[in-house]
């Protein structure tokens, strides 16, 4: 008999992914789509980066990796938090993984227990939740809307704290939003965390240099917390390194030793090469990181001004990241012929069908009245993109 366990049924796909998919499948029948679905940089991975990569090869890099990462990546990454973040740890206090994906995932399943509660303010990255629900947690939903820009207060963090509450998840650069926390914004909630010492903070920093409004802010910082909080963070995003796989936790040393007895039981250490490529990352010229912050901020201001000319849709200006999340449930209601539009999975796949644009609806990210498009793309794609988009909205009556 052909069932799945109860476990794999409890989660949902990935709806970026799915997107993605489907976008592929179009583009495969001659269709010409623009995929803004994906999050992924389209710049290059930096040449001194793949030449590390490839002198790795040539110096036979090519055996099994201790579990938590190469000493060296980790003095590596050591250096990176000291010198850009003013965070100082030990290389016992660093595990790297095959993508901040797995890092978020590792320390979920190191710290929740069955019926634990995890706080995940909305909207989401679509996997945190489905993460917390395989670790057999409850995930509690704090809904902030695009009138506040997307981010929580404390006075709603501190209402859905209960004595089941076991973590918060912090992701800032935010996907989907782009929305970015300042040093006050977090010492804020940081100062109602102090209240509930067995809430752990899982800070999702992979966006860190992806920035439009001065100096990344980490709830490590603060001393009197650092102790309870795990950075995640990784290359994929500031270096153009998605499939490299490579992501790492700066945690206290009683997380990273249980994320190393998972990891040594589930994947072992990271693909050995990619791990001497991140090290030629953290170590080397960070010129490109900066290059390539500038091209998607010139993109932001791009879409967004293009997105404002669209009627119907209600955009706010993003501080980091690379997406776009506009409200678009003026649309809900509205129809193409036979072809209605009920909520924002119904419109992105208008988009995707009718205007040949890719994105994501915003209930997969629990903002159901919202659309994610990623803007890591020319700026010719993004003019097409916003035309078409404009083009198939004005049929909608």
């Amino acid at each position: 008999m052909e069932s799945l366990s109860e476990r794999l049924n409890r989660l949902a796909p990935s709806a970026t992914l799915a997107m993605s998919q489907k976008s592929g499948e179009l583009k495969a029948q001659g269709i010409d789509i623009i995929n803004m679905s994906v999050g992924e940089p389209d710049f290059n991975t930096p040449q001194h980066i793949k030449d590390a990569a490839v002198q790795a090869i040539s110096e036979n890099w090519t055996r099994y990796s201790p579990v938590p990462g190469y000493p060296s990546l980790k003095e590596a990454i050591v250096g990176k938090l000291k010198r850009e973040n003013g965070l100082d740890y030990q290389p016992s206090q660093i595990l790297v993984s095959n993508g901040a994906k797995q890092s978020v995932c590792n320390t979920i399943m190191a710290i929740v227990n069955p019926g634990d509660e995890v706080i995940i303010p909305a909207p989401y990255w679509v996997s945190y939740p489905q993460m917390v629900i395989l670790a057999e947690g409850t995930p509690v939903y704090v809904e902030a809307k695009i009138e506040q820009d997307f981010k929580i207060s404390p006075e709603q963090l501190e209402a859905a704290i209960t004595p089941r509450t076991r973590a918060l998840i912090l992701c800032s650069p935010s996907n989907p939003t782009g929305s970015v926390y300042s040093k006050e914004e977090l010492e804020a909630l940081k100062d109602v965390l102090l209240k509930h010492p067995r809430v752990i903070v899982i800070a999702d920093e992979i966006y860190e240099h992806i920035n439009y409004v001065g100096k990344h802010a980490s709830m490590a910082a603060f001393p009197d917390i650092k102790d309870r909080v795990v950075v995640i963070n990784g290359v994929s995003k500031a270096y153009a390194m998605t499939g490299w796989r490579i992501g790492f936790i700066a945690a206290p040393e009683w997380i990273v030793k249980g994320c190393n007895k998972l990891q040594g039981q589930y994947t072992s250490g990271p693909c050995s090469i990619s791990q001497k490529a991140a090290e030629a990352a953290w170590n080397g010229p960070q010129e490109c990181v900066e290059e390539m912050r500038q091209a998607f901020e010139r993109r932001k201001n791009l879409i967004v001004r293009l997105a404002r000319e669209i009627p119907g849709l209600e955009v706010n200006d993003p501080q980091g990241a690379f997406y776009l999340f506009p409200k678009c449930s003026s649309y809900f209601g509205k129809a193409d012929g036979d072809r209605v539009i009920r909520n924002s999975t119904d419109f992105a796949m208008y988009l995707l069908e009718v205007g040949h644009v890719a994105s994501v609806g915003g209930d997969a990210f629990g903002s159901p009245e919202c659309f994610r498009m990623s803007y890591a793309t020319s700026d010719e794609n993004i003019v097409e993109a916003m035309r078409r988009i404009k083009e198939v909205l004005a049929r909608l009556k």
